[in-house]
């Protein structure tokens, strides 16, 4: 810190300590900021978070100001500071790290410091001078960390999870805009790497923006989970120290402050030390990254080569792929949603391990809950944009490539089941595999179907496996 900065002391039921005179945190948050020194992360890091707590902060507010447990002017001032910080300002005061201990003590007095101090301010009085409006009997009346930290996680994540949806949705468009282009593109399909029957590209894209689509609706459903709230519970679930009427009140405000169609819990000491909605947001992620995983995998295999490899569709060339080698290009794309994708079903263990380690009326590890999902909900909305923005929408396709692998592809005979039988079309095959031939040739030589016979056999398959699925 430069030894030019200026301090204001604070005290606690702990002792005092000198807090920079230009923070509005207070003394509560400048121990958090020395005991819990993990990540090097701030709450700041998220600022749906910050924001989630100024919006619970302010509905608070006014729901004591109506209750007649706080006065006008300082619910006045309080609702100032919280739009504020709702508006974009005072973040960098958010200083405590992601990762702390408490069940997230740190995190709600950091924000009911910051809070209190630009409501002085705005009262016209110093930062610290509590005598006037206080962080705990003020900004903090009527609540407990334990309903405010789990009420604001509940709001941020659900906002970072429509981000989400908006980025899958895009994405299967773009994969739905590929299937289209691609829908006369005649290819193998594969099953355990091995020639199977004939397909489309167009059907290849097709089944990928299906099965993202999939996982929007789920993430979806999942998301509204989310609304659910236990904001009145304070400290295990019965609501001590708050007045008649405080939950109502409270949840119409923080409705109106959020925009968002929160609701009460159905159980609020339940509600308190339930942490399943987040498991389950976490599984869900865990699911949309082991499948747009997979199909990363598949679109590394599908342009493999260039020269050397499967080269049915051609991936935009980001960047030179080697030190060493030149005019190799990578599939630098795909690659790097596969490692978001690892990183997301690791966390989703960690996820699991905090929520099991609950006890009692409380989870204390909401915090590195938090932090895991928030991070997994940033690093896939940013890797669905790269990929569809620098990968998927530039993809085109081999089709001469697709026509001879499928060509001298024994998988065809599949189609000439039904006309020639299974014995006949097994024989076919293993000749073709033996000599190195193609199945057209082989029947068009023994005379058993004439060529134009075998493409139009072919294309009414595949129209047949589209048309009735």
């Amino acid at each position: 810190m430069n030894v030019m900065t200026s301090f204001r002391t604070e005290k606690d039921s702990l002792g005092s300590k000198k807090i920079p005179a230009s923070m509005y945190y207070g003394i509560q948050t400048q121990r958090a900021i020395e005991n819990f020194s993990i990540t090097d992360i701030p709450l700041s890091i998220d600022p749906e978070m910050v924001i989630s707590l100024a919006m619970v902060k302010k509905a608070c507010a006014l729901t004591n100001r109506d209750l007649n447990c706080l006065s006008e002017a300082k619910a006045e001032a309080i609702g100032q500071a919280c739009d504020e910080i709702i508006a974009g300002k005072h973040h960098e005061h958010f200083a405590v790290d992601v990762i702390q201990g408490g069940a997230g003590t740190s995190a709600n007095m950091n924000a009911n410091e910051v809070i209190a101090n630009r409501a002085l301010e705005i009262m016209g009085h110093k930062k610290g001078e509590y005598v006037y409006l206080h962080p705990n009997n003020d900004v903090n009346c009527s609540q407990s960390t334990n309903d405010v930290y789990p009420t604001a996680l509940r709001l941020a994540l659900f906002q970072k999870a429509k981000v989400l949806i908006a980025a899958i949705n895009q994405l299967k468009q773009s994969f739905s805009r590929k299937s289209d282009e691609f829908k006369d593109i005649y290819k193998i399909g594969r099953t355990q790497l091995q020639d199977a029957v004939p397909m489309t590209l167009g059907m290849e894209f097709g089944a990928f923006a299906t099965a993202i689509a999939e996982d929007a609706h789920q993430l979806d459903h999942t998301a509204n989970l989310l609304l659910d709230i236990n904001l009145g519970a304070t400290a295990i679930g019965t609501g001590i120290n708050t007045p008649a009427g405080y939950c109502n009140r409270a949840i119409h405000h923080l409705s109106e402050v959020s925009q968002l169609p929160v609701r009460l819990a159905e159980n609020l000491v339940e509600a308190t030390w339930d942490t399943g909605d987040f498991v389950q947001l976490s599984g869900t992620l865990k699911r949309f990254a082991t499948k747009i995983s997979k199909i990363c995998n598949d679109l590394r295999l599908l342009s493999s080569g260039p020269l050397c490899g499967l080269g049915e569709i051609n991936l935009p060339k980001m960047q030179p792929g080697s030190s060493i080698m030149p005019g190799k290009v990578n599939p630098v794309i795909p690659e790097v949603m596969n490692q978001i994708a690892y990183d997301v079903i690791g966390k989703d263990v960690t996820v699991a391990m905090a929520s099991e380690s609950g006890q009692l009326q409380l989870n204390a590890f909401e915090p590195v809950i938090a932090n895991c999902l928030f991070l997994s909900l940033a690093m896939l909305t940013r890797g669905s944009d790269i990929l569809r923005n620098r990968c998927i929408d530039g993809i085109t396709a081999n089709p001469k490539k697709c026509n001879e692998l499928l060509q001298s592809s024994v998988g065809i005979v599949t189609a000439l089941n039904p006309i020639l039988g299974y014995e006949t079309t097994s024989a076919l095959a293993q000749q073709a595999i033996t000599e190195g031939r193609s199945i057209k040739s082989l029947l068009m030589e023994q005379n058993i179907l004439p060529a134009d016979i075998i493409d139009d056999l072919l294309q009414k398959t595949i129209t047949a496996q589209t048309a009735n699925p």
